[in-house]
């Protein structure tokens, strides 16, 4: 039966919790670089020779040309304030307490989303130079949550 015909023994709805669980895995690129986070400290990016473009987080492949991507680089911890926003609402809905200011850090040709700390929202601008701040080693998990947050350098 195509998931477009109804099954005519289904029930005509549930009632009560709907059973469902789920397990994110970070895939072969996602799991090195969060491993050399944790163990090392390092920011991996991945190196496409063909293309000249390095991938932060790293990748598998490359997604101009498709090549297999096997030049991992530690790209190092600084980069630059692509873009930027005080949040005020959280992943709920709710207020914050405190708003949270988070950017989109440029590391390489690519880079990630992370929260500015250390910093006065009225001093963040465009281009400002950053440095990842890691949590102690004892304290990493293998997340993007061992990256405490971006510093000004």
């Amino acid at each position: 039966m195509s998931l477009l015909k109804r099954d005519p023994q289904a029930p005509p709805a549930w009632r009560g919790d709907l059973p469902v669980s789920s397990r994110y895995t970070f895939g072969l690129a996602g799991e090195r670089f969060f491993r050399a986070l944790k163990d090392e400290g390092v920011i991996y990016g991945s190196h496409c020779p063909r293309c000249e473009v390095t991938y932060v987080p790293a990748r598998i492949f490359c997604e101009r040309c498709m090549a297999e991507l096997d030049d991992w680089r530690d790209v190092g911890t600084r980069g630059e304030v692509h873009t930027f926003t005080l949040l005020f609402v959280d992943l709920d809905g709710g207020l914050m307490d405190e708003p949270e200011l988070v950017a989109f850090v440029r590391i390489e040709d690519g880079g990630l989303v992370h929260r500015l700390g250390e910093v006065d929202p009225e001093e963040v601008y465009i281009g400002m130079p950053v440095e990842a701040v890691l949590k102690p080693k004892e304290e990493r998990e293998g997340s993007i949550a061992d990256l405490a947050y971006f510093k000004p350098v």
